[in-house]
């Protein structure tokens, strides 16, 4: 494994902190005040901070330790997270993505914006409240009663490194701790801690916020330094703390690092009782006098009388050397950076098994891919040794047939297998929309909240991947045009935040999408006024309000009185219904005035195969998706009513349903052929509303390997794809809507003609 792929692995867990990151960001948002959901944001920041730092990715990793210190301090209490405060840290998630996603492909982060939310950041940290209206530019907010001059930098060794000073000041203790229980802990990193990209004195000063302590650095173990080996880690700690939080609390300071160091964490007395039965002296101890750090970080300056000048520089060499080696372990993970891999991973799989999570690998989507696509090779050919078996077998209680029933049985059960592989939450989707509405509402001063349900509804890759962008066109819409201003909710009875509602759901072998808004609905009577004046249809046109509702899925059509950079160029809606049917899907609209509207996708679980219907047409075999088709039935004279000239209903239950000729629609015959003759299936429209498509035969029900008719071919009107039969015929798989569509006077192309799917 070399470098890039290290890298790689690294910004694949960055985008699953990140997730994490923003999830418990919103619960929090959303009054979650388990301190669980606190420490999992925490979490979230110190990983990507610590894996940035092992790459030198210093943009990165000094944004997310301003916002990682923010963090902890509401972690320990010590910040209310309030709206105000959360609305901050919701931007700086951005930002944090942004730098992540800078790092990874390259390009620029608007710095004047980290650094306005650096200096926000630094004052919650601090206690107080940022102003909004504090420019980019503004000097930052502290209340420093004095300006000290930034450190001098030390001038740096032959290996490139340059000491940084750091402060324990900001995490000091209890002022009265003298009758608090006292602890030692010995703490003493391996290796892999510092291969990681984590720091010892970070995790230091996490346990000084516990209480008051003294530290010693442990340098017994420091070889010689021709023995001394760059990757290793010879400095341990004694620490000793005077807390009231208890020995838990202390334990849960290294919790992320249990894995990297020995720990050991007893009462004084039972340590030093220990020592003595031991006979056990700590070797080599250094003492580190926290008093001699100021307020920057900035060590003082000490007189050569001063006491304390001695183990002030022994304390400095310390901790010096300490980084050294740290800093020397960025720099040489090229050269072992398959130990490092290892070390990564076995941390990953001991943190799941701490929280009870199955285990899991990181596939190369290519290969999986090329798994599902030999699968359905295998239904093809399974398929097709079954009909030459039914042809030839007429016995029909061979043990053949009894094997291939078994095959066919087996040859399911990998395909559904395998396609359970692709698939995945829509989760990473969903919250990929949380920051589009924190940033169009910022720009249209509206307050609005997104709440997402069905995030862990499971759906295949491909048609994840193709759903980001219909989504972030619906969600702009719902924020733009959907959702009124706050001035206007309030006056008429509403609450002045809006709220914008994405759901996903499983239903009949599809999913569900709906994203729903509290806002004014659509104005149907200004949407026909703009369509007329755009010529998109006839003055005189009656429309019904669902079909008025349609009229903003049409090209070059908005509603917005000037163009903005959120809308009014008529491109957005017209590319969502493209691309929900290029996925095989539909959507459909419902709105109510003054209450909101409902978006509602409909889309298939996956793009590789379906249960269908094989039918017969003209001498032509389709195949009907069987998510379309509600029910099948034989019509009868009785039941055939004509309607105009060329159209005809059949009556079902007491309701009239439109009779649609399929072969009659795709030109596969010049008339109509007779229904009496045939066989109808119920469908489902796009608009909700159903038609029934008649055909002149049914040959059975099929799972089909979906096979793409234009990367083969071309684009057929009237068709969606096509598949292969058992008897290695192909067959065409029927695009209902574009039939359905047909049937409403949305004609084929008039290139459709038999030659061109025979």
């Amino acid at each position: 494994m070399d470098m890039n792929e290290i890298k790689e692995i690294f910004f694949q867990e960055c985008e699953e902190q990140l997730a994490e990151l923003e999830s418990g960001l919103l619960k929090m948002n959303d009054g979650d005040r388990d301190p669980e959901t606190v420490n999992a944001v925490f979490r979230a920041v110190h990983s990507i901070k610590g894996g940035a730092g092992a790459f030198g990715l210093d943009d990165l990793v000094a944004f997310a330790h301003v916002f990682e210190t923010t963090l902890d301090c509401v972690r320990s209490n010590k910040l209310e997270p309030n709206q105000d405060v959360l609305k901050v840290m919701l931007k700086s998630a951005d930002v944090l993505a942004d730098l992540t996603n800078v790092a990874r492909d390259g390009g620029s982060v608007d710095e004047s914006r980290s650094r306005g939310l650096v200096r926000e950041l630094e004052a919650l940290a601090n206690g107080e409240m940022p102003s909004p209206s504090a420019s980019a530019e503004a000097p930052a907010p502290r209340a420093a009663a004095k300006a000290a001059p930034a450190p001098t930098p030390k001038p740096t060794d032959d290996s490139g490194f340059q000491p940084v000073p750091f402060s324990f000041d900001d995490f000091g203790g209890e002022d009265d701790a003298g009758s608090m229980p006292a602890y030692e802990v010995v703490f003493k990193p391996r290796y892999e801690l510092y291969s990681k990209g984590n720091d010892a004195t970070l995790l230091l000063r996490d346990l000084s916020r516990l209480g008051e302590m003294t530290i010693y650095c442990n340098a017994g173990d420091l070889p010689g330094l021709e023995e001394l080996d760059p990757e290793g880690a010879y400095f341990f700690w004694n620490v000793t703390i005077k807390t009231d939080k208890g020995e838990d609390a202390i334990r849960t300071v290294f919790e992320f690092a249990e894995w990297d160091c020995e720990l050991t964490v007893k009462p004084v007395e039972e340590a030093r009782a220990d020592a003595t039965s031991n006979d056990e002296l700590p070797m080599v101890p250094v003492p580190f006098d926290l008093s001699i750090l100021d307020e920057t970080g900035a060590m003082e300056e000490l007189s050569a009388s001063d006491p304390r000048a001695e183990e002030t520089a022994a304390a400095v060499a310390a901790a010096e050397t300490a980084s050294n080696v740290t800093q020397m372990v960025a720099a040489r993970v090229e050269k072992k950076e398959s130990a490092a891999a290892a070390a990564a991973a076995a941390s990953a799989a001991a943190q799941n098994n701490a929280a009870g999570a199955g285990q899991t690998i990181r596939v190369d989507l290519d290969r999986v891919d090329r798994l599902i696509n030999l699968v359905g090779e295998l239904v093809i050919n399974q398929a097709m040794l079954s009909q030459s078996v039914i042809e030839n077998d007429t016995t029909g209680t061979s043990s053949i047939n009894m094997g291939l029933e078994e095959l066919q049985q087996l040859t399911r059960e990998i395909q559904d297998s395998v396609m359970a592989i692709r698939a995945q939450p829509v989760k990473p989707v969903f919250q990929r929309m949380s920051r589009i509405v924190r940033e169009i509402a910022d720009m249209t001063g509206k307050s609005i909240r997104l709440i997402t349900e069905g995030e862990n509804t499971e759906v295949d890759k491909t048609v994840i991947d193709k759903l980001a962008e219909p989504l972030t066109h619906m969600i702009r819409n719902a924020v733009d045009h959907g959702i009124e201003t706050p001035e206007k909710r309030a006056a008429a009875g509403k609450n002045t935040e809006g709220t914008v509602r994405l759901t996903a759901k499983h239903r009949s072998g599809r999913i569900l999408i709906e994203l729903a808004d509290d806002g004014a609905g659509i104005n149907r009577e200004k949407v026909r006024q703009k369509a007329i004046d755009n010529d998109l249809i006839p003055a005189d046109s009656n429309l019904s309000d669902e079909e008025i509702d349609n009229l903003i899925f049409l090209p070059g059509f908005s509603t917005a009185d000037k163009i903005s950079d959120i809308s009014g160029r008529g491109v957005g809606m017209d590319v969502v219904k493209r691309s929900i049917q290029a996925l095989g899907g539909r959507i459909n609209i419902t709105s109510k005035p003054g209450h909101g509207s409902v978006f509602t996708m409909s889309l298939p679980l996956t793009l590789a195969v379906l249960d269908g219907m094989v039918v017969t047409v003209a001498g032509q075999t389709l195949v009907v998706p069987l998510t379309a088709i509600v029910e099948t039935l034989q019509p009868e004279a009785a039941a055939i009513h004509s309607f105009g000239a060329n159209h005809r209903l059949i009556s079902i239950r007491n309701s009239f349903c439109p009779l649609v000729d399929v072969g009659r629609i795709l030109n596969f015959r010049a008339t109509q052929a007779n229904p009496v003759e045939g066989v109808a299936l119920l469908v489902e429209s796009e608009g909700g509303g159903q038609r029934a498509l008649m055909v002149d035969a049914i040959q059975g029900q099929r799972q089909v390997v979906i096979k793409s008719l234009e990367a083969n071919y071309t684009h057929v009107p009237g068709i969606a794809a096509a598949t292969i039969l058992g008897d290695g015929r192909v067959a065409l798989i029927l695009d209902v809507d574009a039939v359905v569509g047909a049937s409403r006077g949305q004609s084929l192309k008039a290139e459709m003609s038999l030659a061109a799917v025979g």
